[in-house]
């Protein structure tokens, strides 16, 4: 998969899962959605979804899924895959799909996801995708992660979260910007002493670590191992808005 996000959290497999599968609860963590509603399917089987993100604040994309999950697996662990497609020609996401994996552990749930898309636009949009989209993809999933962690273990609310983590990235640009402003100011700093106060600044903002209350990117792993793959649920599931009429796939116990 394109994507790669893993994090451990110390809670029980019941309780992540409902986190993660229920979209009323999703929405309110993932920041990748402004909104998630169902459209059908109900139990174990696949279930149809829509979903809209707020890009900016005059702009809303929106697109539909399919997702299905495993929750009684051979090993002990479970399984949720999706796939999703936009036919705004406003979304640079085409089309894509992906997986989570909640693996127990002694301490908790190994909670990981993988997942690719295609982007629209043409070379443009690839381009786009490659130097500003994806990143952000991956930093937003990560962060995301971070916050259901903090939901879970903590429960510190997503909304919560999210205020203390909007506070301290307000601290930390004011670290850089306040020498820059005073030197602008009646006294007004010398030059001199502004630019090392601003590098020092910067360097506090940047090497500070992030507080234990506030979601940060930074405490998943991103990388996937080498034994990284799909679930073999991902092949049993047809695009959204097409009539599934393949066989279900035997149980993956990978």
């Amino acid at each position: 998969m394109g994507l790669y996000v893993e994090t451990r959290i110390r809670t029980d497999l019941e309780t992540l899962w409902d986190h993660t599968r229920k979209p009323g609860r999703q929405q309110r963590w993932d920041l990748r959605f402004t909104e998630i509603s169902p459209l059908s399917g109900t139990g174990d089987g696949p279930e149809r979804f829509r979903y809209a993100t707020r890009v900016l604040p005059f702009l809303v994309v929106a697109g539909t899924g399919v997702s299905a999950g495993e929750r009684h697996r051979a090993g002990g662990d479970r399984v949720s895959a999706l796939r999703f497609s936009s036919p705004d020609p406003l979304s640079l996401l085409a089309e894509g799909s992906g997986y989570w994996r909640f693996v127990p552990t002694e301490d908790g749930v190994r909670f990981l996801t993988g997942y690719d898309y295609r982007p629209r636009w043409g070379r443009f949009g690839r381009i786009v995708d490659r130097l500003l989209l994806r990143p952000l993809m991956g930093w937003a999933t990560a962060w995301s992660f971070d916050r259901l962690r903090l939901w879970c273990e903590r429960g510190i609310t997503p909304a919560r979260s999210r205020d203390r983590w909007l506070l301290e990235l307000a601290a930390r640009v004011l670290l850089v910007a306040a020498p820059l402003t005073a030197t602008a100011l009646p006294p007004g700093l010398p030059p001199l002493l502004a630019v090392p106060l601003t590098v020092l600044g910067l360097a506090a903002a940047v090497l500070v670590p992030p507080s234990s209350r506030a979601p940060a990117a930074r405490r998943c792993l991103r990388t996937p191992p080498a034994t990284a793959r799909e679930p073999r649920l991902l092949a049993t599931l047809a695009p959204p808005g097409a009539e599934d009429h393949r066989p279900t796939a035997p149980e993956d116990r990978s």
